[in-house]
């Protein structure tokens, strides 16, 4: 993803940090359900973690409003990310072992309002957007690392004060996004409590901290873009904001209109798997 490493250097890292996942040491409580209305010190389970309500409360999922204290991971709950196993399975029928339904899910707890924020047509829309990209620059979730190994060396700004670390040539692309550069390695391991300057290989050995990175990007970068592709989701400009969020000039404004088309056709696929209209915006 070319222009979303390359534009990332200028852009500061997230204003708040994502604390790392806490070990999940508790039972899940009953999972949350909008319908219900929750009063003061009520407990629920929300994407594999514990939610307590601080007053009275119906229709605000945990984690995207203030009215829920996080009270840490939790095992044996149901699973209720808008997009669910086996949509996840439909999406993606020929993706590499690596990148597993519970590694994305357990990688939600980094930016929790992400696929929870607005109408639950909004949140699936979202997620399928946020999906359509992985599926485009990973070649259907197949590829855990970037395949061009003469390129990796290229990777390493070393203006930067921190330098390289890990070496010239251990920032290239993994993850779903194809995370790349020491600069995004940097300033999201800041924002994600991770040491992934140094250890830029963690990307590709857990399947959490892969899909955390993509989640960093979509959360806090607007790249090339006016805002980040969270907001353009969850604000209605659409999916091709989010294009431009990731890649620019380099495919909007008659960039290269047949990528556009290429990430339209993907999300408008997506979005059918999931069940919703793919909304207006769709081009960029």
């Amino acid at each position: 993803m070319s222009a979303v490493v390359a534009a990332a250097a200028a852009l500061p890292q997230a204003a708040t940090a994502a604390a790392a996942p806490a070990a999940a040491t508790q039972a899940c409580a009953p999972t949350w359900n909008a319908t219900t209305a929750y009063t003061a010190g009520g407990t629920v389970s929300h994407h594999g973690r514990n939610w307590s309500a601080k007053w009275w409360t119906q229709n605000e999922n945990p984690g995207a409003t203030t009215v829920w204290s996080d009270r840490g991971a939790c095992t044996g709950g149901e699973q209720d990310f808008v997009i669910s196993e086996e949509q996840f399975d439909e999406i993606f029928p020929d993706r590499h072992p690596f990148y597993t339904y519970q590694g994305l899910v357990d990688a939600l707890h980094a930016y929790p309002r992400f696929a929870n924020t607005g109408t639950p047509q909004t949140r699936a829309r979202e997620a399928a957007a946020f999906l359509t990209h992985a599926d485009f620059e990973s070649v259907g979730l197949r590829y855990v690392k970037e395949i061009n190994e003469a390129n990796y060396w290229r990777k390493c700004d070393y203006s930067q004060p921190y330098g390289c670390p890990a070496g010239q040539a251990a920032y290239y692309g993994r993850g779903p996004i194809m995370f790349s550069w020491n600069f995004n390695y940097k300033a999201a391991g800041d924002a994600l409590g991770l040491d992934l300057l140094n250890d830029p290989w963690l990307v590709e050995r857990d399947p959490s901290v892969a899909w955390q990175t993509a989640l960093w990007y979509w959360n806090t970068q607007n790249g090339p873009g006016t805002m980040t592709s969270h907001e353009a989701m969850v604000g209605g400009a659409g999916f091709g904001e989010t294009i431009r969020s990731l890649n620019g000039a380099l495919e909007c404004d008659g960039g290269n209109p047949g990528s556009v088309e290429a990430r339209v056709a993907r999300y408008e696929r997506i979005t059918g798997i999931v069940g919703t209209a793919p909304g207006s915006g769709l081009t960029c």
